[in-house]
């Protein structure tokens, strides 16, 4: 059967029409996807600072022995100054007076680091000074200590669940950006590929045992 040129032009009109239905599902999908992963960075950011701030409210509490409050105060402050957070009120404009009101030599430790290895930095400071669970138990007893090591666990808690959340993000991301439809038209014009953010961020052994409320 010859199909009229009436025909051909129509049959041509519907496939271009379910080529370009496929481009627009696509670029759509792919502008969610990184719409959630900028949105979901920006949650994790707010995290990563608020488990910092946490930190410093600990190291400045006195609830802590004088070593393990540098220890734990220059961690968080390097993570706060990586986060663009050092001037915020409270417990971290307090540590940064307490650390020589952030000198040149301590920012320069900061400028160029990448900010997973601070914050891994951070955890680790928190390990070692929280990996007894004795010395915790004996904390908790203590009212202001016990509220300190329950903000803390908050906001690691939280801030390991948008952690998990922003990875899952990029890893659908960039399984989406690499579809053959999208690689051929470059629908992921000049966004640049999204990254996952890693860092050491496993519980002291004594923070454990400490729930967090809200």
């Amino acid at each position: 059967m010859t199909l009229s040129w009436a025909e051909v032009v129509l049959v041509v009109g519907i496939l271009l029409a379910l080529v370009l239905w496929f481009v627009w599902v696509d670029a759509s999908r792919l502008d969610r996807l990184h719409r959630r992963v900028e949105a979901s960075r920006s949650v994790l950011d707010q995290q990563l600072v608020r488990r910092a701030t946490a930190a410093a409210e600990l190291a400045t509490s006195g609830v802590l022995d004088p070593a393990s409050s540098i220890v734990v105060g220059e961690a968080a402050w390097a993570a706060l100054a990586a986060g663009g957070d050092t001037g915020a009120p409270g417990a971290a404009r307090e540590l940064r007076r307490a650390l020589a009101e952030g000198s040149a030599t301590a920012r320069a430790a900061v400028d160029g680091q990448d900010r997973g290895q601070l914050e891994s930095d951070l955890t680790g400071a928190l390990r070692e000074v929280l990996d007894d669970p004795h010395e915790v138990a004996l904390m908790v007893t203590d009212e202001a200590g016990g509220a300190l090591l329950d903000d803390l666990s908050a906001a690691w808690f939280r801030m390991q669940l948008a952690r998990r959340f922003h990875n899952d993000a990029v890893a659908l991301t960039r399984s989406a950006r690499r579809a053959p439809l999208v690689r051929l038209l470059r629908l992921a014009g000049s966004a640049p590929e999204p990254v996952t953010f890693e860092l050491d961020d496993e519980w002291p052994a004594g923070l454990r045992h400490v729930l967090p409320r809200g």
